[in-house]
């Protein structure tokens, strides 16, 4: 069975990282449910762990998301919109047809979100373009899980995923210099220590 998004916009209290103050902010949310009254209680659910116990939200709009797939990826704090256009062969009057479906996949920038979708197209059969990223609004998504064990093991590597966080890669300055050189030179090199097998 393929999973409902329902897109939740809550109004509540947060805590402005800029001042140090709470102010009063309306964001979406994303959660997995059967129909809208489930959404509403999994939303009020979900939220009550990032409030506390005298704060209230207000659950402003909700309606379903037009998401075919949710991929969250280690390291990545945003979410981003993925618009992929499949491209099949219409046989009867020989022309093109594309046909649109729309990723929620997790990233850093613009640049990731699109390796993140090709990685997550990778095993698709057909033809298909990315024709738009942007960056979602989304601030965090909330799947389903009926607690039967299976699901455990998938709600653990999904907030694992959720969870990380962006780690900025350290540079080897050595290897960087001679990589600089080689492109100059238009020649390859061997890094100093490294043998060949």
């Amino acid at each position: 069975m393929s999973a409902t998004w329902y897109e939740c916009k809550v109004k509540y209290r947060k805590l402005d990282d800029a001042t140090g103050m709470q102010k009063v902010k309306t964001e979406p949310f994303l959660v997995d449910a059967i129909s809208y009254t489930e959404a509403e209680s999994r939303i009020t659910e979900e939220m009550a762990a990032y409030l506390s116990d005298s704060d209230e939200i207000k659950i402003t709009n909700i309606k379903v998301a037009n998401y075919s797939e949710i991929h969250p990826f280690e390291n990545s704090d945003r979410w981003f919109k993925s618009k992929v256009s499949l491209i099949a062969f219409d046989e009867e009057s020989g022309k093109e047809r594309k046909t649109n479906m729309y990723l929620l996949v997790q990233a850093n920038d613009v640049k990731e979100a699109y390796d993140n979708t090709v990685s997550v197209m990778k095993d698709t059969m057909g033809d298909y373009t990315i024709p738009s990223i942007t960056e979602s609004p989304i601030m965090d998504v909330f799947p389903y899980f009926s607690g039967e064990e299976d699901d455990l093991e998938r709600l653990e590597k999904f907030n694992a995923a959720k969870a990380s966080t962006p780690q900025i890669g350290n540079l080897n300055e050595d290897l960087e210099l001679a990589d600089a050189i080689a492109q100059e030179q238009n020649t390859t090199f061997e890094p100093l220590g490294v043998e060949e097998e």
